[in-house]
């Protein structure tokens, strides 16, 4: 008998965020009655298929066991690392003994809060019999420009041919551990996972998703992810 395929989140949250200048890592900034992490994993745990999410803290981190959800049956916590996909490699190696090959993985920024379930959803219906699987992207309406050191401008880019990379991320277990462990094997900096199955000769498809699902990073992102989350 074939088992089932499972679906797993993955939200590395160990970063410190030192672009938003303030007193705490900002996953755990205020954001509509709640931090932002508790925004971004209410979000994700309302996706039915997904099995469990599975956090990556740092291991000094004083505020993720004050948080209610951090006590959820299906929210698993993985030591964090020092860049992204360390993290995002500890996750996937955390689950190890539940996880098979071909079970689909989708990564998740922590500070992205205002991701939607109908996204979330159209990612894994889009995907699930993909070889490879895929991203949530944004296609870029501004036009784009290529400097050089001292920011002169050298070339207007085709923007029809550029997407802006969001989250999840979705991937198989197998592929996207692989793929993470020779990157880190080898030294590489992997901004995103989908990066790391490119450097395998892989092509993620793209999917195009909403404009809101905006990644805190500098401080006015927040009053715009609050006004976001108001309107949804």
């Amino acid at each position: 008998m074939t088992e089932k395929i499972k679906y797993w989140g993955i939200v590395p949250a160990a970063g410190v965020g030192k672009r938003m200048q303030a007193d705490r890592p900002k996953q755990y900034l205020p954001l509509n009655n709640k931090t932002v992490i508790e925004q971004t994993l209410t979000r994700l745990l309302d996706v039915e298929q997904l099995n469990a999410v599975v956090v990556a803290i740092s291991k000094e981190d004083p505020y993720w066991p004050n948080l209610e959800i951090s006590k959820n049956p299906r929210v698993l916590t993985a030591a964090g690392g020092k860049e992204r996909a360390d993290s995002v490699l500890s996750a996937l190696n955390s689950i190890a003994s539940k996880a098979v090959d071909n079970d689909w993985v989708l990564v998740h920024d922590a500070a992205r809060p205002c991701i939607t379930k109908s996204d979330v959803e159209l990612l894994i219906n889009e995907l699930q019999e993909h070889p490879v699987g895929g991203i949530l992207a944004l296609a870029s309406h501004d036009t784009l420009k290529s400097v050089n050191d001292d920011l002169a401008i050298t070339d207007t880019v085709d923007r029809s041919k550029i997407w802006r990379a969001l989250t999840p991320q979705m991937f198989r277990y197998s592929a996207l551990k692989n793929a993470l462990q020779e990157a880190a094997d080898k030294n590489w900096i992997m901004t995103d996972d989908a990066s790391a199955m490119e450097l395998q000769g892989k092509h993620p498809k793209i999917i195009a998703g909403r404009s809101d699902n905006l990644k805190i990073t500098r401080p006015e992102d927040l009053a715009l992810a609050q006004f976001y989350l108001e309107q949804q």
